[in-house]
């Protein structure tokens, strides 16, 4: 049975996806983003470092426990449009303590201003920086929800075709990995999501990707040959219309020898995990177990 907090989350994100018009502007959603995440204040010994990398701006985020040369590399969700340091800053500190990581959150360029391939581009920049100053791929770790969790694919298949050596884990929860929208949640959990709609999230990916295939498997990853990716975590909810998404990524993946660890979680929405609950919190935990029993320090 789902807690009292996700019920009265739920209750919050229904009233504002009710509210929301046809004719709601990027703006309006960037600041709609941005005013949820005031709700998730953040722990008192967490630390924050503003910083720069190769112009991207990026924030260090880090719990006590963390250990300096284990580093997330955390790609913000928001549909490729909207979503900062800001936004996650409570998700990626709670990743931190989960995994005794320092969570790295890039500010991606976004679109419409900045379409693909700019933030593949940038979380390149970012992935190589890291390597460049001394982090070894076995001691990072890649990850996103939603558009960041397709960025995250998008990275590592970047990555496997110039050879470059990749992170050793990838974490993904609810990963959108089809830009056409063709998965039977996008009907069949239109009504049980309480965030995302069927007709936004189609309508979405033209400000991403303009005119280009949105079969193209930096875009839409089920497509993608994922062979030689690293083990992976896929969290998605069962109240969701991108439930697809994830089920799908998992079998290829799966089907081309990649190691998953999948769990649909029953009565949750779109990221969950970015929200003060106890499910959430619940998922949390089990990432950083995911993550303890891949690396041995």
């Amino acid at each position: 049975m789902a807690s009292q907090e996700s019920l009265l989350v739920r209750q919050y994100l229904m009233t504002a996806k009710a509210s929301q018009t046809a004719g709601t502007n990027i703006e309006t959603a960037r600041l709609g983003l941005e005013a949820i995440s005031g709700l998730t204040p953040l722990a008192p010994d967490i630390n924050l470092e503003k910083t720069s990398i190769e112009g991207i701006p990026a924030e260090w985020v880090t719990a006590p426990n963390a250990m300096e040369d284990r580093v997330f590399l955390y790609l913000h969700g928001g549909a490729y449009i909207m979503g900062s340091c800001n936004t996650h800053r409570y998700l990626a500190s709670k990743l931190s303590r989960a995994t005794a990581a320092r969570v790295l959150v890039p500010e991606y360029r976004l679109a419409p201003e900045n379409p693909f391939p700019a933030a593949i581009e940038d979380a390149l920049k970012v992935y190589r920086w890291l390597i460049s100053s001394g982090i070894a791929p076995e001691s990072i770790i890649i990850g996103g929800d939603s558009a960041g969790g397709g960025l995250t694919l998008a990275t590592l298949l970047s990555l496997k075709d110039e050879d470059e050596a990749m992170p050793v884990l990838a974490v993904l929860l609810s990963p959108w990995t089809d830009m056409e929208g063709t998965g039977e949640s996008m009907e069949t959990r239109a009504d049980a999501d309480p965030w995302l709609s069927p007709d936004a999230s189609r309508a979405t990916p033209a400000l991403y990707i303009r005119d280009m295939d949105p079969r193209h498997p930096l875009v839409s990853p089920i497509y993608a040959d994922l062979s030689g990716l690293p083990s992976m975590l896929v969290h998605v909810g069962n109240d969701e219309i991108l439930l697809s998404d994830s089920a799908r990524l998992v079998d290829r993946a799966r089907a081309a020898g990649v190691e998953v660890t999948f769990k649909v979680w029953e009565e949750m929405w779109h990221v969950f995990q970015t929200f003060a609950v106890p499910e959430g919190q619940q998922a949390i935990d089990e990432i950083g177990d995911f993550v303890q029993k891949h690396l041995e320090y």
